[in-house]
């Protein structure tokens, strides 16, 4: 989610203008992607993002977040699912206990070492000379255990090594095999269209 969360909001908040971010390749968006997240996530994006994973038509599926937003806020949150249908399958996965489950299927020791891995990779990306608060923790924001699923399953998606995502893709009978083809990778939101990684995008309801 571009927003910030109430983790994202517990980093604090700077008052001082994020650093910027133009060297990494964020420049200006695609004001079509633009339109695009905003309307799949209900809002307009408080900061800028990268598409990461596009379904077969260009919608895009998962966003990459910087780690701080336009006026310095922090933003855990790097991988966000956007796709509303799987989003919605997920959601109903939760309801039924699905954060409780994952935690218990899945090795304490290995979902550790993929929170530190999260985190080393969302903190590269802020400059040595910002002197603002950071955001903390690993995926979503939490340092330990499991907080959302969703979360857990865009990392995935995108090539993360997260036995939470794999899991849901296992309880969700979703394709979990991933190729560099599939995956946009670190490039602006004008990158062309590619196709999504899930074999199942319908809605369950």
């Amino acid at each position: 989610m571009v927003d910030a969360t109430a983790a994202d909001a517990a980093c604090g908040h700077s008052g001082l203008a994020a650093p910027d971010f133009s060297a990494l390749g964020f420049g200006v968006q695609d004001p079509t992607d633009i339109a695009a997240v905003t309307e799949l996530l209900g809002r307009t994006p408080k900061g800028s993002f990268e598409v990461l994973l596009r379904s077969e038509d260009g919608t895009p599926m998962v966003i990459g977040n910087l780690p701080l937003l336009e006026d310095g806020t922090p933003m855990p949150t790097r991988y966000w699912l956007v796709d509303k249908k799987l989003n919605r399958r997920i959601g109903q996965l939760e309801a039924t206990g699905g954060v409780r489950h994952a935690e218990e299927a899945v090795d304490a020791s290995v979902l550790a070492a993929a929170h530190a891995t999260y985190a080393a990779e969302r903190d590269a990306l802020i400059p040595e000379s910002w002197m603002g608060p950071r955001p903390f923790g690993g995926v979503g924001g939490t340092r330990r255990g499991v907080k959302c699923l969703h979360t857990h399953y865009a990392w995935f998606l995108v090539g993360g090594e997260d036995p939470v995502g794999a899991w849901v893709a296992e309880q969700l009978e979703l394709d979990s095999t991933r190729t560099p083809q599939q995956v946009v990778g670190a490039v602006q939101s004008t990158a062309s269209p590619k196709k999504p990684s899930p074999k199942e995008n319908g809605e369950n309801e």
